[in-house]
């Protein structure tokens, strides 16, 4: 087998060794080109992160204060003019990690991420309202 192998190197005029050294030369380039691929996907990962931490809103509460829940079930239940928040719920407690505890109208206390809330105002006027009446058209011209 040994000397059928050889004699297939000689015939195709491969030396050995040259080939054995153009091997090595493939395998290292295939390393480099894997660890430039992986410092590639670093700092891709770094770009992404810091793109989304500047994204993020960051939102101030305080105790007392009436917000809207995201309701994350949405999804399950698609209506197109259902409404994504629920509530008002009163704030009772903030925690420093993010957490934040709320209050129904009855009175039922659970806590909640606090970037799944919104200020709730109460009240509140968009703009100038005005009134247009609309009146049928009539006949006679």
């Amino acid at each position: 087998m040994e000397q059928k192998a050889y004699w297939a190197i000689k015939e195709l005029n491969f030396d050995a060794t040259l080939f054995g050294e153009k091997r090595l030369l493939q395998l290292n380039e295939l390393d480099e080109f894997r660890l430039q691929a992986y410092e590639s996907s670093c700092l891709y990962k770094e770009k992404t992160k810091r793109w989304h931490g500047k994204m993020i809103l960051k939102k101030y509460f305080k105790i007392g204060d009436k917000v809207l829940l995201f309701n994350s079930r949405f999804k399950l239940f698609p209506g197109k003019l259902r409404s994504k928040w629920s509530g008002p719920y009163t704030v009772t407690n903030i925690t420093k990690l993010g957490s934040i505890g709320v209050m129904t109208t009855n009175g039922e206390k659970f806590k909640v991420n606090g970037h799944r809330l919104k200020i709730y105002h109460e009240n509140a006027i968009n703009g100038v309202v005005e009134e247009v009446f609309l009146e049928l058209p009539s006949l006679e011209n």
